[in-house]
This record gives C-alpha cells, sequence and structure tokens, in this order.
C-alpha cells in the first residue's frame, strides 16, 4: 500500500511543453470537469473530507477492504466503508474481503462466504484479495497457501454465481526480487533498501516473481467466467509487451493502474509511441486506480504509507492532478522516482473516458 511513496513522487517541477492540444486531446483545465473514478483507494477514516475532494475533482471512489495487518481490523475497514458507502453511494464505492486466519479447517470456507455476502449486502461491488495469498499466508498445517488453491474454489464459485469481480493483489513489482542497481525506479529502491523484510531478493527460499505469477495465471484460466481485477497492472507493470500478452490471454481480466505509474513513465520515456500505442489498443482493459491510502497514523505498522507532510488531502489532489497530465495531456512533468522530465501520453478523449470512467463503471456494475 504505497501509493503516496509511489505517486507523489511524480508531482514535482512541472514543465511545459509544445503549444497547446489538439481538439481530440484534454488538457489541464478539463481535470475536474471530466467524470473519472479512482478504482483503487483505501478510505480507513471515517472521514468525509475524501469524498469531498473528490466531488470537487470530478471522481467516484471505490475503497477496497484488505486482509492486511497494518491496516485497521478487517471489522473497522467494513464498518467505515458502509458508513461512508450510506453517506454518499452514488460516490463512494467498495470492495469487501474475508479473512486468511484459519485457511485449511472445515468451516473456513463457509466463514469466509459469510464475510462476503455480509459485504455485498450491505453494497459492496467486488472482493479483494491480497499478496499474503502466496507471500505470507500458511494453511493449518503450516504449508503456503497460494491463489490457485483448490480450497478456494467454493468462494470462487459463489463469485462466479452472483456475478461479483475479485480484485486480486498478487506478488510486487518485479524491482521486489532485483538486486538495487538493476531496480527501474527510486521509490522501489528506496523502499526495499528501508523495508528489507519485504525486499524477496534478500529471501531465496521463498517464493520467486515467475512462481507467483505462474500461480496467478493457472488460477485465471481456470476460471474464466470470473470478472478478474488485476491489481497493481497485474504485477507486470515493468512490461507493457507482458501486459498485453496477459490481456490477449485473458479476455475475462482487467487491470488497474495503482501504484505503478513511474514504471509506465519509465517506459513510455524509453518508447514514447509503444506505451501510447499499447493503452490506445487496450484502451477497454484498463482501469485508472493511484492506490491511495487514508489509514490511521500506527507507529507499529512498518510497511503503511502515511501522508508524506500530514495533510493526505493536498497530496491525493496532487497525484490526481500529476496522473491527468501524464495520461491526459502531451505535457511534461519532472519525475523524482526515475530522475526524469516525462513528457504526457496525450491520450485521445475517448481513450481516456474509458480508462478514467467507463471501464470501471462497466466491470463493477455500477448502474445509474
Amino acid at each position: 500500500m504505497r501509493a503516496l511513496r509511489n505517486l507523489a513522487l511524480a508531482t514535482t517541477a512541472l514543465l511545459l511543453v509544445g503549444a497547446a492540444p489538439a481538439p481530440d486531446v484534454y488538457g489541464e483545465a478539463d481535470f475536474a470537469r471530466v467524470r473519472k473514478l479512482d478504482a483503487h483507494v483505501h478510505a480507513n477514516v471515517a472521514d468525509p473530507a475524501f469524498v469531498r475532494l473528490a466531488a470537487k475533482d470530478g471522481f467516484e471512489l471505490l475503497s477496497i477492504n484488505v486482509d492486511y495487518p497494518d491496516f485497521p481490523p478487517i471489522a473497522e475497514q467494513a464498518r467505515i466503508a458502509y458508513a461512508m458507502h450510506a453517506a454518499d453511494p452514488k460516490r463512494f464505492h467498495f470492495a469487501t474481503t474475508f479473512s486468511m486466519d484459519g485457511f485449511g479447517a472445515p468451516d473456513w470456507a463457509a466463514r469466509a462466504e459469510k464475510q462476503i455476502d455480509a459485504g455485498l449486502a450491505r453494497g459492496a461491488v467486488a472482493v479483494k484479495v491480497w499478496k499474503n495469498i502466496g507471500m505470507v499466508a500458511k494453511d493449518a498445517a503450516g504449508k503456503r497457501v497460494f491463489l490457485d488453491d483448490p480450497r478456494f474454489d467454493p468462494v470462487i464459485a459463489q463469485l462466479e454465481a452472483r456475478r461479483v469481480p475479485l480484485i486480486a493483489h498478487q506478488g510486487e513489482p518485479k524491482n521486489c526480487w532485483l538486486p538495487l542497481d538493476q531496480m527501474t525506479t527510486d521509490n522501489d529502491r528506496s523502499y526495499f533498501s528501508e523495508h528489507p523484510e519485504y525486499y524477496m531478493y534478500r529471501h531465496p527460499e521463498e517464493p520467486s516473481y515467475e512462481q507467483l505469477m505462474a500461480v496467478r495465471d493457472r488460477f485465471v484460466a481456470r476460471h474464466p467466467r470470473l470478472a478478474f481485477d488485476g491489481a497493481h497492472m497485474a504485477s507486470l507493470e515493468w512490461s507493457v509487451d507482458e501486459l498485453a500478452r496477459f490481456l490477449d490471454r485473458f479476455p475475462n481480466a482487467m487491470v488497474d493502474l495503482a501504484a505503478r505509474m513511474s514504471q509506465v513513465q519509465a517506459q513510455s520515456n524509453a518508447d514514447h509511441a509503444k506505451v501510447r500505442a499499447f493503452f490506445v489498443k487496450y484502451q477497454d482493459r484498463l482501469m485508472y486506480g493511484t492506490d491511495l491510502t487514508d489509514s490511521p497514523p500506527d507507529p507499529h505498522a512498518r510497511a503503511q504509507n502515511p501522508p508524506a507532510t500530514g495533510d493526505f488531502i493536498r497530496e491525493a489532489d496532487a497525484v490526481w492532478r500529476a496522473d491527468w497530465r501524464y495520461l491526459a495531456t502531451p505535457l511534461a512533468q519532472h519525475v523524482d522516482a526515475i530522475k526524469a522530465d516525462t513528457p504526457g501520453l496525450a491520450l485521445p478523449r475517448g481513450v481516456i473516458d474509458k480508462i478514467y470512467y467507463a471501464n470501471a463503471r462497466r466491470f463493477f456494475r455500477l448502474n445509474g
């Protein structure tokens, strides 16, 4: 959950380049008036300020509850989501989750289904599974649990029958398995330097990146009727070519862009035309998201990402505007994470409208 670490770095030293955008391209002045949906945030504080900012900036929100030890307990996340959705159901949407505690016990699947049912009854539009499946969680016998474990089948069958999408965060950025000098972004380099316990390059005894991606692919292949959202660009953020192959192979899959913009920008600086062409070709399969996280400060939460300035609202607004500048306009901005000025992709208006709004509305079946 390192959105503000990964994305707020992209907001500094804006540099105007070129002339006014072409008629079929949005400009910076269009930002607040265009309908948008951030399909990957975490609102873990019962504070309407985030929703007020979203309204001001033209956003709807999809807040995702997660079985994550550095967040409030699942029940508290749910309580906050229920209250915020009830207060503004057209702007605040949410995804529910279930606990991995006791996985493998005879009653585990029934308990997980009960948690899912409770969230759906209160308005949840999706279910989230996190990277603890594959990287942390173990069953009652002490064996590592992976997403393709058949003991998940009853839960997945429930989602398929009810046409409920699954949001799956599997793995980490590929940088997590690389030496520091081979990482592509400074934000990953600094984070894994400071958190060696999460730096898989230092833990060769743990599952490899390739193993986790293969497990995820087997899972998606086994559930072709499941609406599948590969969170964080399906952990294929390092290569639009690899992500294209994933999308071609799995027509039931979408991906969100949350917390991976600097990796995309590194690629577009190397080959702007290729990255832009990818976004245009796969315009129906991509959803805008940030991983912006408004959580109560916790000094014991090593992986938590609090606002760098103590002003979450200001930082969220800056992240949204920086991403808009990159995706929607031809304008450049300095991206500290890759130590470079990065020209925008200037995606056509129709493409922006899908990535920022229509795709998520369709995928999560948000009517009205």
